[in-house]
């Protein structure tokens, strides 16, 4: 329960990270792209390519275990072509990103720094201006001297003749004057306003020294081993960290992920149950019984092993445990039976082990090991007209290939 538990997280996982690989690959994939319509073929190609980088270790190590040589370098390259594309489009969007917020919160410390120094100079013009009513009072008691009859004998207070006018128009002075400091007073009021807003609006953060203060912690702590490491420095690392990260990630996540259920590899028997002596006597020897039904051709007999299970050593008495008979021993006994003067080719015989694999709901053995299996089963494999034929067998399902069906020439080479 623990083992499915444990691979569903870790599909969960790998698929996030491959998500996020393939929303790069097609923003990168995008841009390249002349037009909307050549941006959605690249995008297109770019996911498609990432999506076969997380499919080519499966085909890989598959073709690594079947000993598929071509199939396997073939693999390689495809991996190593989609991961350097997926690595680069990864290296661009985290550096462009890394940029942009460094960016951003240099601008937003410049901002800052301005906003609080239009503050300070605001605030000291305004503690610099005298003492004054309030404007509608000013304004109130301007007006009512301008209603006065000295207001148009001195044309405005700009013909002044006599003391009485030259007094009424310092009162029209001084009320302008304070007039002028109360109008100042409100502008300046109405921006510290304004722009400690603004500083109150600007987050938390966003005024630091450092436009990357990450990098900046890193580097500092990086010094104590490299002294000369810079910021700069700190920052490339950590885009290409970035970058290995997404690409490992999604690239082997999955194969890891399912290799919980062991998608990936061929299910070998496990470690079988032993059967006494007496059980395997009631089942007919399948070598013995190949090997002396086969006239036509001499049989090379099958070579007898001793294994530690055999306990040759016990005494009479004591029962003998044995193996179970392994999945092409089983074929042998069902599919295959001796006539003398006939044969199969090596394709024939893989065909219908194939097709009995699939009716036992078995994984079929590759091609190379099923024939080095089936061969220690003692039969005779001989090279008939450029074809591996097997020599005195026949299928007991009586379907034969036209090659099968033409007759023997003695033009035989050994295997």
């Amino acid at each position: 329960m623990l083992r499915h538990a444990l691979g569903v997280l870790g599909v969960l996982a790998a698929g996030v990270l491959l998500a996020v690989s393939a929303a790069m690959n097609w923003s990168f994939g995008f841009s390249l792209g002349r037009t909307v319509y050549d941006g959605q073929i690249y995008g297109a190609a770019s996911v498609a390519a990432d999506c076969m980088k997380a499919l080519v270790p499966f085909f890989f190590f598959a073709a690594i275990r079947n000993r598929m040589w071509s199939q396997a370098i073939a693999s390689a390259v495809v991996m190593l072509v989609v991961t350097a594309y997926s690595l680069t489009s990864a290296l661009g969007h985290a550096a462009l990103n890394r940029n942009d917020t460094s960016g951003q919160r240099v601008y937003q410390a410049a901002s800052y720094k301005d906003l609080r120094t239009d503050l300070e100079r605001d605030r000291a013009q305004l503690a610099g201006i005298p003492q004054h009513r309030p404007i509608g009072t000013v304004q109130s008691e301007l007006d009512g001297l301008k209603t006065k009859r000295e207001w148009n004998w001195s044309a405005g207070c700009t013909d002044i003749k006599t003391k009485a006018t030259r007094d009424y128009c310092q009162s029209i002075h001084a009320l302008l004057s304070e007039l002028a400091s109360a109008q100042q007073a409100a502008t300046l009021e109405a921006r510290i306003a304004d722009n400690g807003a603004k500083v109150a609006n600007v987050q938390a953060g966003a005024h630091s020294a450092q436009a990357d203060p990450q990098a900046a912690v890193l580097a500092k702590l990086a010094s104590v081993a490299v002294p000369s490491i810079k910021v700069e420095d700190v920052q490339m690392a950590m885009i290409i960290f970035i970058a290995l990260l997404l690409e490992v990630g999604s690239s082997l996540g999955m194969y890891i992920a399912f290799s919980q259920w062991r998608l990936d590899e061929r299910m070998a028997p496990a470690a079988p149950a032993m059967a006494t002596l007496s059980t395997r006597h009631s089942q007919p020897v399948m070598v013995a019984a190949a090997a002396s039904a086969i006239a036509a051709a001499p049989v090379v007999p099958a070579r007898v092993r001793i294994s530690a299970n055999d306990n040759r050593s016990l005494p009479q008495s004591a029962p003998k445990l044995v193996a179970p008979e392994n999945d092409v021993q089983l074929f042998y006994k069902e599919r295959i039976e001796t006539q003398d003067g006939s044969s199969l080719t090596a394709t024939a015989l893989y065909e219908d082990y194939c097709e009995w694999c699939e009716e036992h709901k078995k994984e079929p053995l590759a091609l190379p090991t099923f024939g080095r299996e089936f061969g220690e089963l003692g039969v005779q494999k001989a090279k008939i007209a450029g074809r591996v034929r097997y020599i005195g067998i026949a299928l007991k399902s009586g379907m034969e290939h036209e090659e099968d069906k033409k007759p023997l020439t003695f033009d035989v080479k050994a295997a």
